[in-house]
């Protein structure tokens, strides 16, 4: 098999394949940035409950549509998200939970309802592609939805790139100048929600947080500055996506799964090679504790 066979005659040959492709790459640049900022304001474990509490909104956007029609489930799913993310911040601040309680107890219940709903309308095959996704079953007016959301979300990005960044570092800060702290903060839950209704697009509900958090993370394991953290996450969840689409169609494994296991091949080679790796750290400790071998 030529490198052309094996690397380039997928998308060139299928429509479904240049369609998931560009879908995947949307996705990266627009969830790459924010799950940085995910995990730098420690909100890594909210974003998987989001991820789950969008559930409802598409399975009642299934039961209207009657089948699996993406735009009117994401749209579904974009209200859904919005109001547990509403409903947590009103609870946290009311109470004495904290905010990654309450998005903990939304989350559970939004995800039960979900599936109750799909199950009652649906059959398992519908609830599997609510789940996992269906990224090869991406048409035309789905790409323009992920792809409106990519550029919106880049865009509202450049916008508040400076207020954001102050935020995860010092959130009491916009507080006390201006009290934007709060609108800033529901900005973000914004675009949070709206990059997860594109990545339930693609890779399901359970799946979605993944293009967020794994590039991330890997991000922080090769980079200690903010702009370069931000680069090399956007470069993993694209070549994630573009390897595990390619994996996937030469050995018939499922696309969502692939993509995902392929960003975490990604994450396990940084966790072992990378400057903040396990292996770069023991080799540089065992040669700072050795002087006398580098003479």
């Amino acid at each position: 098999m030529t490198l052309y066979e094996l690397a380039i005659a997928p998308f060139n040959d299928y429509g479904f394949m240049r369609r998931a492709l560009i879908a995947s790459v949307a996705l990266g640049l627009s969830s790459g940035p924010i799950g940085v900022l995910l995990m730098l304001r420690r909100m890594s474990l909210i974003g998987d409950a989001m991820s789950h509490a969008v559930l409802p909104g598409a399975a009642i956007g299934f039961m209207i549509a009657g089948t699996l029609s993406l735009p009117i489930m994401g749209l579904g799913a974009l209200v859904a998200g919005l109001t547990v993310a509403i409903l947590s911040g009103i609870v946290s601040r009311n109470t004495n939970l904290k905010e990654d309680a309450s998005f903990a107890s939304f989350y559970l219940a939004s995800l039960a309802l979900g599936v109750l709903l799909i199950s009652i309308k649906g059959s398992n095959i519908d609830l599997l592609h609510v789940l996992f996704g269906s990224i090869l079953a991406i048409d035309a007016e789905a790409l323009y939805l992920i792809g409106g959301i990519a550029s919106f979300s880049l865009v509202l990005l450049t916008l508040i790139y400076r207020p954001l960044v102050v935020e995860c570092f010092d959130p009491r800060f916009l507080r006390s100048v201006g009290g934007q702290g709060v609108l800033y903060h529901g900005i973000f839950l914004l675009m949070v929600v709206l990059n997860l209704v594109a990545g339930f697009q693609t890779l399901g509900t359970l799946m979605a947080v993944g293009m967020m958090m794994l590039p991330a993370v890997i991000s922080q394991l090769w980079a200690q500055t903010l702009p370069k953290m931000i680069i090399i996450a956007t470069a993993s969840a694209t070549l994630s996506g573009y390897i595990g689409l390619t994996l996937s169609f030469h050995l018939n494994f499922a696309s969502g799964p692939t993509i995902i296991l392929t960003a975490t091949s990604l994450y396990v080679f940084s966790l072992l090679f990378a400057p903040a790796g396990i292996l770069y750290k023991h080799v540089h400790r065992k040669t700072h504790s050795n002087p006398m071998e580098i003479r």
